[in-house]
């Protein structure tokens, strides 16, 4: 995104979020042969994240997760995907969920072009997670990787 879309979402994220009971959000933990875990930086929030978005009408949880897996990092599907878990993210709204599955089955034929919207991508061991990483990230990692108790929030 350039700095023109930026700015329409800047102004319009808000009244967006003010119309919506609630927000239900999608994030994949691709994970790649040698255990490490895709993420990405955005260009309009700070930190490393899953990459992942907003389900759209008519669009399924799991199918808004395959979609979004696609447009930010080429990455596609090539078996089905485990749901981990739904949960609040009630940080900056109120009514937000993120549904996070588990990718072990995937291909990406090719790497993505940095744009306005992805800044980086890369795959990170789990004891070399980039400066950043936020906390929501971290805290699904210690549950699927280190057996911690599944939270109900981000």
């Amino acid at each position: 995104m350039g700095f023109f879309s930026n700015c329409i979402r800047a102004v319009l994220h808000p009244f967006w979020r003010l119309t919506r009971g609630s927000t239900l959000g999608a994030q994949a933990v691709v994970i790649n042969d040698e255990g490490g875990v895709l993420l990405v930086r955005h260009g309009y929030r700070p930190g490393w994240h899953f990459p992942g978005g907003g389900v759209e009408w008519n669009e399924s949880l799991s199918e808004a997760m395959a979609r979004e897996l696609y447009e930010e990092t080429n990455v596609s599907l090539t078996g089905r995907a485990q749901l981990h878990g739904i949960f609040t993210n009630f940080d900056h709204f109120k009514g937000d969920h993120i549904g996070v599955f588990i990718v072990k089955d995937w291909v990406q034929k090719q790497k993505p072009v940095p744009n306005g919207e992805i800044r980086e991508i890369g795959f990170f061991a789990l004891d070399d997670l980039p400066k950043g990483t936020v906390a929501g990230v971290t805290n699904r990692i210690d549950e699927i990787f280190k057996h911690a108790p599944i939270s109900t929030t981000w």
